[in-house]
């Protein structure tokens, strides 16, 4: 047993001095190239939104729609139809966004999550950013790399009552409900389009009844350019705010670790990640 601690530390203290090695210049030049590797976002012609009413923060806390139309009023089902983008929404699906309730994950499921993975990885967005983390000595191979994404997304810890009830990739992509609240950091599940990218919206919205004060989300990127932005944010600055560039603008991804459990040496799952102001 003290052998295996002895091996776990020092595996943490080569793991932090790796990412310490991460500059944030670094970050922001990889992050400009995920943009401009975007192959897959959404053009003028596919994606079409109606932003409408721009409201103070001091309004955040009223229910009152000042947007009555839909915030997406064209999306392409060619968009929709390219294999990171069905990856994506063969998941939504699969969760339960009650917190309190058990996740079921058959086999199914499993390979969903196996197919969205590797389909990311089949895209130069997927393979620059494992490339770049394994220059750096992150992950000695692209299987190590899918795997460890595999946990720290999928795997389940307990947001309440001590059941497996959450997921980061649940929180983030497809929502879920706390005391009335949700994650929902993903344009995709409100099944809409866009106008310019990279746009970042805060949103107020219902979800199937449950009010979202303020929630932000990047609106029109693609699945694997929104999971390798987030990834690279958590995985080089856990729990804290990360500062990107996607086409020569600045932006702060705010991630936050789950610390009540952990996988593999003590790593620790996603609890969030999401755009945030500079």
């Amino acid at each position: 047993f003290k052998v295996i601690l002895k091996k776990t530390d020092r595996f943490h203290s080569f793991l932090k001095y790796t990412l310490a090695s991460v500059s944030d210049a670094e970050i922001k030049s990889l992050s400009e190239t995920l943009y401009t590797l975007d192959h897959n976002r959404a053009t003028v012609s596919e994606l079409v939104i109606d932003p409408q009413t721009l409201i103070s923060s001091s309004e955040t806390g009223s229910r009152n729609d000042h947007s009555s139309r839909p915030l997406f009023k064209q999306v392409s089902s060619t968009l929709l139809s390219k294999p990171t983008y069905k990856a994506l929404l063969n998941l939504l699906d699969n969760y339960r966004r009650v917190t309190g309730e058990v996740e079921d994950v058959p086999s199914q499921e499993v390979q969903d999550q196996d197919t969205f993975l590797q389909q990311t990885m089949n895209t130069d967005v997927g393979r620059e950013l494992y490339n770049f983390l394994h220059s750096k000595g992150v992950y000695s191979s692209q299987s190590e790399f899918i795997q460890d994404l595999k946990m720290m997304s999928f795997g389940l810890y307990s947001r309440s009552s001590g059941k497996l009830d959450s997921s980061g990739f649940e929180h983030i992509f497809v929502g879920e409900i706390k005391g009335g609240k949700s994650g929902f950091h993903n344009w995709l599940h409100f099944n809409g389009p866009w106008s310019t990218y990279p746009d970042v919206f805060g949103m107020q919205f219902e979800w199937d009844g449950y009010f979202k004060e303020v929630g932000s989300a990047f609106i029109g990127c693609s699945p694997e350019c929104n999971l390798a932005i987030y990834s690279l944010c958590y995985i080089t600055r856990p729990g804290k705010r990360c500062y990107v560039s996607l086409g020569g603008q600045t932006l702060g991804i705010q991630t936050y670790t789950w610390d009540n459990s952990s996988y593999g040496d003590g790593k620790k799952y996603i609890a969030s990640t999401y755009p945030a102001t500079p």
